[in-house]
């Protein structure tokens, strides 16, 4: 992740004022947190994805500098490391668990050998742009955490996490063609190994294109064709881009605000991907 912390930083850190200051609430949040079921977030997470999905992990709450959570070694020892954060609530503690144990069930199950054997014999651009469409993921997951289309992602969140989400739902459109060209880049090999990690993790952000795009894809596929179509597009990353433009052409038929949809050249190169005509 190109982030220095050795032992130096390290020792700042665990000696700093701050952490000394904040010890009763760390202790008095993990408290919390253990209050909250890991099975009843799961089951969350495997709502969306396919039945043959399972979960099993590690998880590590976490005192450390960047206040993030994230999985790991999802395909060999998945861990989740938690950051304890005494601002966050209860719920908020679980919507965040269900979201992280989403990537879990998802390495475990998507995309099928079939799926992943067909993407293999794809040429080297294919692969990298079917590998950035995974990115997509944390919109699933945010979908997830939320239990359905018609709830808020950030239901529990703080106003200002609310309000930051709503801001850049409102920039979809601008976003979506963003992460297109992105897209299309990779497809017309403009771009080299750095140039492509440089440019696919800005979209990360807080919560950038691939949560706000990716959850707003997968509302609209889900309320036109349900959810099971999304399992499927989310298992299959080749068939996510198509199922989305179709689903929002009939989208559109009912909203004075159109979405945007993606491009003709990203479309054939899926179908191309995908063996369709």
């Amino acid at each position: 992740m190109q982030r220095s912390f050795g032992d130096e930083e390290f020792k700042a850190f665990v000696l700093s004022d701050k952490i000394s200051a904040n010890a009763q609430a760390l202790a008095e949040t993990l408290k919390l947190w253990k209050q909250v079921s890991p099975s009843n977030a799961a089951q969350r997470a495997l709502a969306y994805l396919p039945k043959d999905a399972h979960i099993r992990a590690k998880i590590y709450p976490v005192i450390k500098p960047r206040e993030n959570s994230f999985v790991f070694e999802v395909g060999t020892d998945p861990a989740i490391f938690l950051y304890v954060d005494p601002t966050k609530t209860k719920e908020q503690f679980e919507n965040t668990l269900a979201h992280e144990l989403h990537h879990v069930g998802y390495g475990s199950s998507c995309p099928s050998k079939q799926v992943a054997g067909e993407i293999a014999k794809q040429s080297n651009n294919i692969q990298y742009l079917m590998n950035w469409i995974g990115a997509f993921g944390e919109g699933f997951a945010m979908l997830a955490a939320a239990s359905g289309p018609d709830i808020h992602p950030h239901t529990f969140s703080k106003t200002e996490d609310r309000a930051r989400w709503d801001r850049d739902m409102a920039n979809f459109n601008a976003d979506l063609k963003k992460v297109e060209q992105f897209f299309l880049n990779i497809l017309d090999n403009k771009l080299n190994e750095d140039e492509r990690q440089q440019v696919g993790f800005s979209f990360f952000g807080v919560q950038g294109p691939w949560y706000t795009v990716g959850w707003k894809m997968a509302v609209v596929i889900e309320k036109t064709y349900g959810r099971a179509r999304l399992i499927e597009c989310i298992c299959d990353q080749r068939k996510l881009l198509l199922t989305y433009n179709q689903a929002a052409i009939e989208y559109n038929r009912t909203t004075p605000e159109p979405l945007a949809q993606w491009s003709s050249a990203i479309v054939e190169a899926m179908r191309r991907a995908n063996n369709q005509q």
